[in-house]
């Protein structure tokens, strides 16, 4: 599965509109007798369900050309949504201004605002309470040091 799923990335990464996007991920799984397919497309100024369906379009001629798949399989491309974790510098600075919630590789947690994104680091405005109060303190965090960080949703 994972020399497929290196072929369908680089077949998507060709197809691209432009340089202001992105592929996140490739997902291929074996379900009941066919293969489910999920390509994880972004952009820096995000990306609409027009862009998804042009590139499922084309993905799916080139995995007919290519005769990538022999059994039958589900194809589908899709923005990485709030549920996916953020994974790469590009997706950490289209989302800088919003709220992450941010789980390090130590085990402890942590919100707040992505004030900025440099190669090594994250800076994050992370809230913590002390005697009722809401305090925020900048702190700089290595990229190897997350686990998981997450966009969280903002209902202001």
């Amino acid at each position: 599965m994972k020399e497929l799923t290196e072929s369908i990335k680089e077949l998507a990464e060709r197809h691209l509109k432009d340089d202001s996007f992105f592929i996140v991920d490739v997902i291929s799984k074996g379900v009941t007798g066919k293969t489910k397919i999920l390509v994880l497309l972004d952009g820096d100024k995000g990306v609409n369900i027009d862009d998804c369906a042009l590139l499922s379009r084309q993905l799916a001629e080139d995995i007919e050309l290519e005769d990538l798949i022999d059994v039958a399989y589900i194809l589908e491309v899709s923005s990485p949504g709030l549920d996916h974790p953020l994974s790469s510098i590009r997706q950490y600075r289209k989302n800088v201004g919003r709220r992450l919630k941010v789980k390090l590789t130590s085990g402890s947690m942590l919100e707040g605002a992505l004030n900025a994104v440099t190669e090594e680091a994250i800076i994050l405005a992370a809230e913590r309470k002390e005697n009722k109060k809401t305090l925020i303190e900048e702190k700089e965090i290595n990229l190897s040091e997350i686990e998981k960080a997450n966009v969280l949703v903002s209902f202001k």
